[in-house]
């Protein structure tokens, strides 16, 4: 005999090639879903025999006291320091915390987002993987009242939750105004990321300080990486060293991009700064070791951890499910060292 396996909303799912937050939804009748679209998941559902498992909704409303916090790396300083400021923060509150690394792959994410809440996280920090369009995954949590907060690489698009950030544009602007008060005329740019992260603003801010000063925007010293790593870094940079006129400044923005620029120029006997000044965005441990040191501009990683968990905590007491969902910038500021201080 046979055993009967029960109808999940996964496999409605698959066999409506939809997400299974949109079925979740269309089963709730949730306003965010068409009339079109409830109607074909609830037919769908009743001709294969799906039944709500009420079981299963009552043990996941029984939360365990852990923070889940899916992250791109542990490896990079400032997402370590990230991690320190939450744990240190759950921690005094009695709760755990969960680590999982989507390695900045979006299907990575949309598999760890379905496992955290399999496990029923009282809670969720997360900072996008570099992959990730589409956030739908996450409406798990917001549809089963979960505290959810971005950090850092939030979504670009509006989503009722929570946010902890740093102004990215205003802190790629300032980068690039130091540059220009050092006397920097051409001043390249190491495009990471794309259109939908964080990167992305940093580069806007670099584009408006030079339209503000009437300084030249120019194609050939915009390079994009395709990864924030020290040898994509170094390809970028001794392609604007090889230009016929090179640039006079480079923002690197992150760390190990600029150290990258400022070993590629040390290796062609370009003097940093008096030939080519570097700034770069983290303020990593990095940035202190390399010969010049790194300016910088200040990523206040342990104080966004610390405040994206005491939100997942307030929220935790809190009984007012429908609060407005803050947005909490934190302030960054230019460290100027000997790599870009002509002056």
């Amino acid at each position: 005999m046979k055993e009967h396996t029960e109808v999940t909303i996964y496999d409605i799912a698959k066999k409506l090639n939809l997400a299974t937050s949109t079925i979740s939804r269309a089963l709730k009748d949730h306003h965010s879903i068409s009339k079109k679209t409830i109607e074909k998941v609830k037919k769908t559902a009743e001709e294969m025999g799906y039944r709500p498992n009420n079981l299963a909704a009552s043990l996941r409303s029984k939360k365990t006291k852990t923070i889940g916090v899916l992250l791109p790396t542990i490896e990079q300083p400032f997402l370590a320091s990230l991690i320190s400021g939450i744990e240190i923060t759950a921690k005094k509150a009695g709760y755990n915390v969960i680590i999982v690394q989507s390695h900045d792959s979006y299907k990575g994410e949309v598999n760890l987002v379905q496992s955290l809440y399999n496990n029923r996280v009282s809670g969720i920090i997360c900072s996008l993987a570099m992959e990730t369009k589409d956030t739908s995954h996450f409406q798990l949590f917001i549809d089963s009242n979960t505290p959810l907060v971005f950090v850092d690489r939030v979504p670009k698009e509006e989503f009722n939750t929570y946010k902890v950030i740093i102004d990215n544009y205003n802190a790629g602007y300032k980068a690039t105004k130091h540059l220009i008060s050092q006397g920097c005329k051409r001043i390249a740019h190491l495009a990471a990321g794309s259109e939908f992260s964080i990167y992305y603003e940093r580069k806007k801010g670099y584009l408006d300080a030079l339209k503000e000063f009437n300084l030249p925007i120019e194609d050939e010293l915009i390079v994009k990486l395709d990864g924030i790593t020290l040898e994509e870094a170094a390809r970028a940079t001794n392609k604007l060293l090889d230009l016929k006129n090179p640039p006079d400044g480079i923002f690197a923005p992150g760390d190990i991009l600029g150290v990258s620029a400022i070993q590629c120029a040390k290796k062609r006997g370009i003097k940093v700064p008096e030939d080519l000044a570097v700034i770069g965005f983290n303020n990593d441990p990095i940035s202190q070791i390399i010969e010049p040191h790194l300016s910088t501009i200040t990523n206040p990683g342990s104080k966004m951890g610390q405040a994206s968990a005491e939100i997942i905590l307030k929220t935790l007491k809190s009984k007012d499910k429908d609060e407005v969902k803050e947005t909490r910038v934190l302030n960054t500021e230019v460290i100027i060292r000997e790599s870009s201080k002509r002056k």
